[in-house]
């Protein structure tokens, strides 16, 4: 592979943004389902590649042709096959770089209910698609019982996720695992969008939802959290290093944090093989994936840098725009080479994960989130079904129809919630250790771990927050 093949690699991937774009400024049903364009350009580009286009193409072409395999060639596609598990490292080490992390009472005090109803529904992920594979997907279908953590890393996890582990799959012997969590996050995108609204509909005329009388005033701090967590505008005296580019800067950072998760990740390993490893012939962090890690060397590197009085050099900007666009890049290469073959093979499976997850999420909402959530329920609850059915800005997007004007609590909750969450699930350390845990100790085991976990949140949200009485009527 040659230097301009690579690089024109990256042309096309900037090409199918635009088209991606433009696609979507045109296409209103899109623009309804609020697809990003990286997601609709990720599936032009698959759309004209050889699982779809280049089908046709072959009938015509001779074997020789650039374009037998459809009108993006081979080497492309080699060139954006490992580029999710390069660019997952990124994004992860730029997830809480810029993110001054508060006191734990602050964040249980703001968003108690909704950490514990969001871990309860991740780890209640593992619970229902082990119990699917232990049942029904490996004794009728064969199925891997990796396909256990399918729904977790697909549904909350996302894309990004999804194929960020794609070689931790391929090593584990599972390689159809990552196309299939790929087409369960495109699902999960669909329904958690669709029904998301279709329940916000049904919720008003219920009468689910009751805003404040008042809109609340949040505090500097707290309106700095929430900018910072997703993305929103804020007005803050940055400083630039004059010896460097402001760009190249925060390039850096990030690299420093990715080198930072990557000796820990030697460590671990080094340690692992030394000791227990050794002893009981189980690894772990053998197969354990880079980005997990890169986030703590993340929020090291900001620990760093606030120790030392600078952390007003770090711009939540620039951070966030580095991590957008690693996220795009991500998504574009990855849907381009994902394999249809896989997911028609496994449809029957890929049918049962994707209804078990959507209909175990819809039941933790409507029935946990009134009994887990003491106030604003619906509007506190939307944001959890969102992320844990698409991703956190699906959440995010289901709470901003249902509250457009923040008059409730449910946004500010929902963003120190992110703190006590994504560390661990969502793309985090138990959703990258998983599956080396599902190889190593089998999948009765880790239904075992997940179960108890699940209940231990289960029941102290039950018993912690219930509410005086169900909110049925405002």
């Amino acid at each position: 592979m040659t230097p301009n093949r690579i690089g024109f690699s990256f042309l096309i991937i900037g090409a199918f943004l635009l088209a991606g774009k433009l696609i979507r400024t045109r296409t209103k049903w899109l623009q309804n389902l609020f697809l990003p364009s990286s997601i609709i350009g990720g599936f032009l580009a698959l759309f004209l590649g050889p699982d779809v286009l280049g089908r046709l193409t072959s009938q015509f072409l001779n074997e020789a042709s650039i374009f037998y395999n459809g009108l993006i060639p081979g080497f492309i596609l080699d060139v954006w096959r490992p580029l999710s598990g390069l660019f997952i490292n990124i994004i992860f080490a730029a997830l809480l770089l810029a993110k001054p992390v508060p006191g734990i009472k602050k964040i249980w005090n703001n968003a108690g209910p909704q950490i514990v109803m969001a871990h309860t529904v991740a780890w209640g992920q593992y619970v229902v698609g082990l119990l699917l594979v232990l049942f029904v997907l490996t004794p009728v279908f064969g199925t891997d019982p990796l396909a256990g953590a399918l729904i977790e890393i697909a549904f909350v996890g996302g894309h990004g996720t999804a194929a960020g582990l794609s070689d931790t799959f391929t090593l584990l012997g599972y390689p159809e695992g990552a196309d299939l969590a790929l087409g369960l996050a495109t699902v999960g995108i669909f329904g958690g969008v669709v029904s998301g609204i279709a329940i916000i509909n049904i919720g008003f005329r219920k009468g689910y939802a009751k805003p404040l009388d008042e809109k609340p005033t949040f505090s500097d701090e707290e309106k700095e959290q929430i900018a910072e967590s997703y993305g929103y505008d804020i007005e803050q005296d940055v400083k630039h290093a004059k010896a460097i580019e402001p760009l190249a800067f925060h390039l850096s950072l990030i690299a420093v944090a990715i080198l930072f998760g990557y000796i820990f990740q030697q460590a671990l390993i080094l340690l692992e093989a030394y000791t227990w490893g050794a002893w009981t012939d189980v690894y772990l962090f053998t197969y354990m994936p880079l980005f997990p890690l890169a986030m703590i060397g993340g929020i090291i590197v900001q620990m760093i840098f606030a120790k030392l009085n600078l952390r007003n050099y770090i711009d939540p900007n620039i951070v966030s725009m580095i991590s957008g666009f690693a996220l795009d890049v991500l998504l574009v290469s990855a849907l381009a080479t994902l394999s249809l073959d896989v997911i028609g093979d496994n449809i029957v499976p890929f049918l049962l994960i994707s209804g078990s997850g959507i209909a175990w999420n819809l039941f933790a909402f409507l029935y946990l989130g009134p009994r887990m959530i003491p106030d604003h329920w619906f509007e506190r609850g939307l944001g959890d079904f969102g992320q844990s059915t698409g991703m956190a800005a699906t959440g995010l997007l289901l709470m901003k129809i249902a509250d457009p004007d923040n008059r409730t609590p449910a946004l500010e909750g929902f963003g120190y919630k992110q703190i006590m969450f994504e560390p661990f699930v969502g793309g985090g350390l138990v959703t990258s250790a998983s599956l080396p845990l599902i190889y190593q100790f089998g999948p009765v085991t880790f239904l075992i771990i997940t179960s108890v976990v699940t209940l231990f949140f289960l029941i102290f949200g039950l018993i912690k927050f219930k509410p005086e009485r169900l909110p049925n009527k405002p």
